[in-house]
């Protein structure tokens, strides 16, 4: 996936600056994809000269003017045109995996500190992600939000989020106590 498909989805269900749009990465993209500021101004400006989204400027009095962005027809169109075409699955590119594969051969004491600290990153996101979950939803139930609910798109990648980081969470807090358990029986012999 190429940044511009990211930036024309967060773009579909409003008008947004480029600080606005920065926001929505940050809150509703960073679970599967992540931008800096300058890439999303920089992806913007070429999206606009490539008709992809269209631009207008609001002048405000007291700050300096900005730039809305919305998607044009052909952005839309470029948004079918990827939603068509096959995607690969994902792979994991991680440190700490590389970390625990060696755990065999280092000390292990390290590699429990920072699965702890990582499974907290995780429980973090998750009450993050619940929050979210809760507030799209409103006073509806999972599945009346999930049947007649508006923008499922942003709900269905937000339930990824939370199963990723549930995952994570999981995933950390297991291998730590593994870790730390080998550690109290080698001790012990």
């Amino acid at each position: 996936m190429a940044l511009r498909h990211a930036v024309l989805a967060a773009l579909l269900d409003e008008e947004l600056s480029g600080y606005q749009l920065a926001k929505v990465f940050d809150l509703g993209m960073a679970n599967f994809w992540h931008a800096l500021p300058q890439q999303l101004y920089a992806e913007l400006t070429r999206l606009e000269k490539d008709g992809l989204v269209s631009g207008r400027e609001v002048v405000q009095d007291t700050r300096p003017n900005k730039r809305l962005f919305t998607v044009t027809e052909a952005g839309l169109a470029e948004l079918e045109r990827f939603t068509e075409v096959v995607t690969k699955p994902s792979a994991i590119r991680d440190d700490l995996l590389v970390k625990v594969r060696a755990a065999d051969h280092v000390g292990a004491e390290a590699l429990v500190g920072q699965l702890t600290e990582r499974a907290g990153f995780a429980q973090a996101k998750v009450d993050l992600f619940e929050k979210l979950l809760r507030t799209m939803r409103g006073g509806r139930t999972e599945e009346e939000f999930l049947r007649y609910g508006d923008r499922v798109g942003p709900y269905l990648t937000c339930l990824r989020g939370l199963a990723f980081e549930q995952g994570n969470r999981d995933w950390c807090v297991r291998a730590a106590t593994a870790l730390r358990e080998r550690a109290a029986c080698r001790s012990r012999d």
